[in-house]
């Protein structure tokens, strides 16, 4: 643990905006609704594997964290102030950064950085006053980011919304957009299994970040992996209005002999019924999105267009 008096020291001359105490990050156990300013849980053995996830509730200021559809932490947090708003959507890790500093703000300090957009948009630690505060930028408690600094990689979605929404579990009865039959299971689980997400999987390995997003305005469907774009295929669906829907692939679902979505609402002004049954593609697509899968690879529904300008850089997106 830091010793206060030499934290506080060093703070005040690298200009470092955390407190000690609370604000630098006190582990608690409470309802989520009674954190206070710096406080959070931290409960990994509730999931020890599985696709990482990250929600953060602007109006809540609170960040929830996920692994295999289950929630694991929950800090307090201070977003972007009046002027400074942090953007609404779905986000990715871009970068990360254990020890970095702002170049755009006097060299600040910005420890356990998770960058989202290469504009300045970052998950980092920094005080926390009970409101939000920042130029953008999600802070958190300091142990609290060291700590989701272990559980993230290149590629983690990060869904940042106005209010908090809950996922629910989803199960889709075929793989991803295509059908396929009861004999073919067990092949799907055996390439899944190839393709695992570690913990700290990189831009460099052998089986790429995948990602999809699927446009009604554009009536199409994208397929980018890591920072490009690799195909797209044509959206086939119900005609009605997609809404703005993120799903993360936690992995088969043995049970169902399908496979298990964590399924998410990131505005509440357009909500609908998570359904992945009313989206499809033609086959070549649907072939092409069942070589690529991995658990933890994201699928995004918009009613936007797809446009260049909503994306933030490598491998994925601003939609809001």
């Amino acid at each position: 643990m830091l010793n206060r008096r030499m934290f506080a020291k060093g703070a005040a001359l690298g200009g470092l905006s955390l407190m000690a105490g609370p604000l630098a990050g006190q582990h608690v156990f409470k309802e989520v609704n009674a954190l206070h300013p710096g406080e959070f849980t931290w409960h990994p053995e509730r999931s020890p594997y599985g696709p990482v996830s990250v929600v953060v509730s602007i109006d809540e200021q609170r960040v929830h964290v996920y692994r295999g559809g289950i929630r694991i932490a929950v800090s307090t947090c201070s977003t972007g102030k009046p002027g400074h708003e942090t953007p609404t959507g779905v986000f990715v890790v871009l970068q990360k950064d254990r020890d970095h500093h702002s170049s755009t703000y006097n060299n600040a300090p910005m420890p356990n950085m998770n960058r989202l957009t290469w504009g300045g948009i970052a998950l980092h630690a920094g005080n926390l006053p009970g409101y939000p505060a920042s130029h953008g930028c999600i802070r958190l408690p300091l142990d609290f980011s060291a700590r989701l600094f272990e559980v993230t990689h290149l590629g983690t979605p990060v869904i940042i919304g106005r209010s908090g929404s809950a996922p629910q579990s989803v199960v889709h009865p075929g793989l991803i957009l295509g059908a396929y039959s009861e004999d073919e299971f067990e092949r799907i689980l055996s390439t899944l299994e190839l393709r695992k997400h570690p913990s700290d999987w990189n831009l460099d390995e052998a089986h790429p970040i995948t990602s999809m997003i699927a446009s009604s305005h554009d009536e199409r469907i994208l397929l980018i992996e890591n920072d490009r774009e690799v195909a797209e295929g044509p959206l086939i669906w119900d005609g009605r209005p997609l809404g703005p829907h993120v799903y993360v692939l936690n992995g088969p679902d043995d049970g169902t002999r399908g496979m298990r979505w964590q399924a998410l609402t990131y505005d509440d002004a357009a909500r609908a019924e998570h359904d992945l049954t009313r989206v499809r593609s033609d086959d070549a697509f649907s072939s092409l999105i069942s070589e690529r899968s991995h658990p933890g690879m994201i699928f995004v529904f918009t009613d936007l267009p797809l446009h260049p300008d909503r994306r933030s850089g490598r491998d994925f997106v601003i939609m809001s």
